[in-house]
């Protein structure tokens, strides 16, 4: 995956996120939706830590394409 499809990907999931944030104002959200915000929340995470690699990756004239989704615990793992 290049950067122009994480990137796609990453705005595709923030669309969904916007929504669902945005669809229940005032009335909260249902288990069901709270379970894919939080889902979503995770895989933007992978996509923004991949989309560092690669960059990194290219700075230090190597092959981003050698970038590698981490798992979940990995990336939420992170200080800030």
């Amino acid at each position: 995956m290049d950067d122009a499809e994480v990137i796609t990907r990453i705005t595709a999931l923030a669309d969904e996120e916007r929504r669902l944030e945005e669809g229940h104002i005032g009335d909260g959200l249902s288990d069901e939706d709270h379970a894919r915000l939080h889902a979503i929340q995770d895989h933007l995470d992978q996509l923004w830590d991949l989309l560092r690699q690669r960059r990194a990756l290219r700075d230090a004239g190597r092959d981003p394409d050698q970038a590698a989704e981490r798992p979940v615990d990995t990336v939420e793992g992170y200080r800030q």
